[in-house]
């Protein structure tokens, strides 16, 4: 009852208004972080013509499907969470929308085994049944019904515009639309089409996508009910049964997007908000911080002897998260899943109490053996991500995505945009890891209309009742050690948010054994030392691209991340 008692607390539903210039005397700020250059203007000026942070959501997660069609998409999903301001003496308020993928009604468990057993390569990835009932068109609508101000169809011009007149391409969009072009090349059994739609993208070239303006037109005229019920479904549905796919106008007509309540943790005298299942993203990041805070004493300790006897200490820290993480993942591999199909245990899973008897058999000195990891007994990477304050304190933290980079490699002819590979996300089989590494369990095996496990985590932190962070990225199974480093970076270690999102970061996941990821880079003196105690290292070449929004004593900062292409900006809405 711990978490339904914070969330009546804390939050109810709603969302204020963007003050307006006449009862707004003095200018306010507003800030953006966002994963594109094209995407961070749109946003920027619908806040600068009065827009809310819906409204620059909305506008920039149509933009994106446009101009980074390596994961923002009209054929994927995602989670947005939300947050406004006290208004009209309504209280401070927040919300969490699920707007994930779910299985067709024609899934079923075994979708991906073959006669013996056995997982079928790739299926679960690309080409026709990989992919899930799409969410994204949904999930913006239903945002934009509650909580926008602007009009539906003025927000989806500037995505209009970029698909009709083009966008300048990326080096980075090339290369990675050439990496998929080949990793897809001999991994379906039915030809793809991708080549014909993103084969001849050049960097320093204008792209173009008729069929996708087009799609974009009729849903600003009409609504969600194109892309489920009109034209674009019947295209959808058209081009998957073409090729023994599974989605049906059924599955399209019955998708619903759920506002759900977000999952609330209390940590170091502020508020963590972030999504709850099918996301494991929430549970897990207010797992971590509350272990953190819990063994604090012991990680000094430890630091100390470090200190006294030469070695690193981001060696110690990164041992210390391994710790933390593998208990996490083993909980997320066990207990998690759809909440309307599997009972889901949160108010245990955050709790002071299983997360205090969790975190007694971490140990300083040594490596716990992922084999003798269990799950903690309860009694009775292709993703895009923004984060947008606008100058009212509305906040939205929005995570969507096609799965893997261009998803299952299916474009829907006639409609222009990708399809997701999302069903990869279920467990195809209990124990066997999907394309990020992680393992799944019976929580997560694949059943009809049931949404996939997931690692998105847009986050928000609460301080004082108002915003302090807007947080979230991409990088699958990676995603949640990021968004709590991030954390720990501004909280603890005192960075700025441009420090925080750019520092270096290490993850673990129970599986493989012993294996620590890092990116950018470890010094060689802390690669000996983790190297020592028993593990193995691997420098990732893609670890996250966190958007950051930071509010501290009055003062608005922006970041995005080195590793990616984002632009961040705070600026004055008069």
């Amino acid at each position: 009852m711990i978490y339904k008692a914070l969330i009546s607390t804390f939050f109810v539903f709603g969302w204020s208004a963007v003050v307006s210039a006449e009862t707004s005397p003095a200018p306010q700020q507003a800030a953006i972080a966002m994963p594109d250059e094209f995407s961070a203007k749109v946003a920027k000026q619908v806040l600068l013509e009065g827009g809310n942070a819906v409204d620059a959501a909305v506008a920039a997660g149509f933009v994106l499907a446009v101009t980074y069609p390596e994961a923002g998409n009209l054929g994927g999903g995602g989670f947005m969470t939300l947050f406004n301001t006290a208004s009209a003496g309504e209280p401070a308020s927040a919300s969490f929308l699920d707007y994930r993928e779910k299985a067709p009604k024609a899934a079923y468990k075994n979708l991906y085994l073959d006669q013996q057993g056995e997982v079928i390569p790739y299926r679960s990835l690309v080409g026709y049944q990989a992919s899930g009932v799409p969410g994204t068109v949904k999930g913006f609508w239903e945002a934009h019904q509650k909580f926008g101000s602007k009009p539906w169809a003025s927000l989806l011009q500037p995505a209009i515009t970029y698909a009709e007149q083009g966008f300048i391409v990326s080096e980075h969009l090339q290369k990675t639309a050439e990496w998929y072009r080949h990793w897809i090349a001999n991994k379906s059994p039915v030809e793809l089409n991708f080549n014909a739609h993103f084969s001849g993208l050049k960097a320093g070239t204008l792209f173009k996508q008729t069929a996708l303006a087009k799609t974009l037109k009729r849903i600003a005229l009409q609504g969600e009910k194109d892309f489920y019920q009109g034209k674009t479904a019947t295209l959808l549905v058209d081009e998957m049964q073409a090729h023994d796919g599974l989605i049906t106008l059924q599955d399209l007509a019955d998708y619903q997007a759920i506002w759900r309540d977000p999952i609330v943790g209390e940590w170091l005298g502020r508020q963590i908000v972030s999504a709850p299942p099918p996301s494991s993203g929430g549970i897990a990041i207010v797992q971590l911080l509350k272990m953190k805070a819990l063994l604090q004493p012991a990680l000094e300790s430890a630091l100390q002897k470090a200190k006294q006897t030469g070695l690193p200490e981001r060696a110690v820290k990164a041992h210390f998260y391994a710790e933390l993480e593998k208990r996490v993942y083993a909980d997320r591999a066990f207990y998690l899943g759809d909440s309307d199909f599997v009972r889901v245990p949160i108010e245990v899973l955050i709790s002071d109490d299983y997360l205090l008897k969790r975190s007694q058999s971490v140990s300083l000195e040594a490596i716990t053996e992922s084999e003798s990891m269990q799950p903690g007994k309860i009694e009775s990477p292709e993703t895009t991500h923004f984060s947008i304050i606008d100058s009212a304190g509305n906040a939205v933290s929005n995570t969507y995505t096609l799965n893997m980079p261009f998803g299952s490699g299916v474009v829907i002819s006639g409609a222009g945009f990708l399809m997701n590979d999302e069903m990869d996300d279920f467990s195809t089989k209990p124990g066997v890891a999907n394309v990020f590494g992680v393992v799944g369990g019976k929580a997560n095996e694949i059943s009809p209309e049931k949404r996939m496990l997931s690692s998105m985590s847009p986050t928000l932190v609460l301080k004082d009742g108002e915003i302090e962070m807007v947080v979230g990225t991409p990088g699958g199974s990676t995603i949640i050690t990021s968004v709590f480093q991030a954390l720990v970076n501004v909280v603890e270690e005192g960075m700025t948010a441009q420090q925080a999102v750019d520092a270096p970061r290490v993850h673990h996941q129970l599986l493989p054994k012993n294996l620590i990821a890092y990116n950018p880079e470890l010094s060689d003196a802390v690669k000996d030392e983790l190297s020592l105690m028993g593990y193995q290292l691997k420098k990732n070449n893609y670890m996250g691209d966190v958007q950051l929004i930071l509010k501290q004593a009055g003062q608005v900062s922006a970041a995005s991340d080195v590793r990616g292409r984002g632009i961040s900006e705070v600026f004055t809405v008069p």
